[in-house]
């Protein structure tokens, strides 16, 4: 119950031990047609060029960031927790120009401020946020940003990692431009996939570019032609012939659970969780108003010495892990997720109980 890798479903682990085909394959081939079907109804999206990068989520931020960004490029990037601070290492590695617009770490990032640098920086091209940042468990308002993006014209990236399949997305609904997440957190897949989604308007500037994607591997022009290939798909990369059963699986749980469902159990559970901990006299760094279900940023209690050796005690006496603070949080909070096979009522009460037993 950390902020990822989530408990993975007996299903996803029956289908992981499948026989391993070809990855041309003709068989493969239509699992890759049932995959991206699958991410486009977690993603609330039509886009066609909708697929799962064959690494983990960083790659899949990578794949953005690399594809979108050139040199020159002035990027405004909101910064709100730890993995703000990578869209920034990513867009100065590419060649770009940051525009930081900082907002405290457990606070959403500031609609006005990000309005603010957009009217700065008219020669602006790309807006960057996270959607759920992992770090903190708050929330940002991505509908309002994209929106502000577009009205000065700009495209966004938005890191979804912890959204998909936890919170509400809606990539089409909302004008997502290009979008990443990973298998390990709601979709309680295996570590080692990033979903990702770019809508025609993103794959115009990547078309466009005037020099080649500095990576071979995650250059969209090179791997469109295997996951859109049509009349036979050209070979780009080995895939991760049973990763991408794993990822099926998990998606195929999500779409018989129903994608409004699955929300509202994350939801459910989450203020479970939170009135337990309450009763506890434990308190939370984000405000309900702006907290994500599926991470739960608890403070550590003053009383408390020595944080580790009470993670390490609910790791050991009772089989529970749970997630430390990070950068300027680290040793001041702990991450507890919920998410995906993990958001269920059984875990909630044993991470309940285990507190209580520790904590005394």
């Amino acid at each position: 119950m950390g902020p990822g890798p989530s408990d993975v479903s007996p299903r996803v682990l029956e289908a992981m031990g499948r026989q391993t085909i070809g990855h041309l394959d003709p068989a493969f081939q239509t699992l890759m047609d049932e995959i991206k079907d699958l991410l486009r109804y977690a993603f609330k999206t039509e886009n066609k060029l909708t697929f799962p990068v064959s690494a983990p989520g960083s790659a899949g931020m990578e794949t953005c960031f690399a594809n979108l960004v050139e040199k020159g490029d002035k990027v405004i990037v909101c910064v709100n927790g730890v993995f703000g601070t990578r869209m920034f290492e990513n867009v100065t590695r590419c060649g770009g120009e940051a525009i930081v617009v900082n907002d405290d770490w457990g606070t959403p990032v500031s609609l006005s401020k990000t309005e603010e640098a957009l009217k700065n920086n008219p020669d602006a091209k790309i807006l960057a946020f996270v959607a759920a940042e992992t770090s903190t468990g708050v929330a940002s308002d991505t509908k309002s940003l994209c929106a502000l993006a577009h009205d000065h014209d700009c495209i966004t990236i938005v890191d979804a990692v912890t959204s998909l399949g936890g919170s509400e997305l809606d990539v089409d609904g909302w004008g997502i431009d290009a979008i990443y997440s990973g298998s390990q957190k709601c979709l309680s897949c295996p570590p080692g996939i990033s979903p990702v989604s770019f809508n025609d308007r993103a794959i115009e500037k990547i078309k466009n570019r005037k020099d080649p994607v500095q990576s071979w591997f995650l250059d969209l022009n090179l791997v469109m032609g295997y996951w859109e290939g049509t009349g036979g798909r050209s070979y780009h990369h080995t895939a991760p012939v049973n990763a991408m059963y794993a990822l099926h699986e998990s998606l195929l749980i999500l779409k018989e659970e129903g994608l409004e469902n699955a929300l509202q159990r994350h939801t459910d559970m989450s203020a479970k969780l939170r009135t337990g901990f309450n009763e506890m006299g434990i308190e939370y760094l984000v405000d309900p108003a702006c907290a994500l279900p599926q991470l739960n940023t608890i403070k550590i209690p003053d009383h408390i010495t020595d944080e580790a050796a009470i993670r390490t005690r609910l790791l050991n006496e009772h089989n529970l892990e749970i997630g430390a603070g990070l950068g300027a949080l680290a040793g001041k909070v702990w991450r507890v997720g919920l998410m995906g096979h993990s958001a269920c009522q059984e875990n909630v009460d044993k991470c309940l109980a285990a507190f209580k037993a520790v904590m005394n």
